[in-house]
């Protein structure tokens, strides 16, 4: 796996404050989901030698995905979407705001990491 962020960098860029351990514990899965969502670009192009915006717009989205695994408190698509009520007769539990609206349905990839990649033209679909 490439080491895309170091956690001095995740910091640097502004984002919330993380013990290394638990930024190393996420940053794997979040450059995972970063590499699908960019069909692997930085796996057969460089990124330390590419544009400066587009090496920072990728870089900041990771750091997004760090952020929002750690803030949702998961890293899977299971995790995210779990039901925040559950009721039995007349006894019922709510998680309380995960999910408000039960149809949305969280995804793995942040919209703050998309709208990065999307800024630069990492989430192009298109004829190349």
């Amino acid at each position: 796996m490439l080491n895309y962020l170091t956690h001095t960098e995740y910091q640097g860029l502004g984002f919330t404050e993380m013990d290394p351990n638990e930024f190393e514990r996420l940053i794997k899965k979040a450059s995972d989901v970063i590499d699908n969502a960019t069909r692997f670009f930085y796996r057969t192009n460089e990124l330390e030698t590419d544009v400066s915006i587009r090496k920072e717009q990728f870089k900041k989205a990771i750091a997004a995905q760090v952020e929002y695994f750690n803030e949702i408190g998961s890293t899977t698509d299971y995790g995210m979407n779990e039901p925040s009520s559950v009721q039995i007769g007349r006894t019922s539990m709510s998680a309380g705001g995960r999910n408000s609206n039960q149809a949305q349905k969280n995804s793995v990839l942040s919209n703050d990491a998309a709208d990065y990649l999307h800024s630069v033209g990492l989430l192009y679909r298109g004829l190349g």
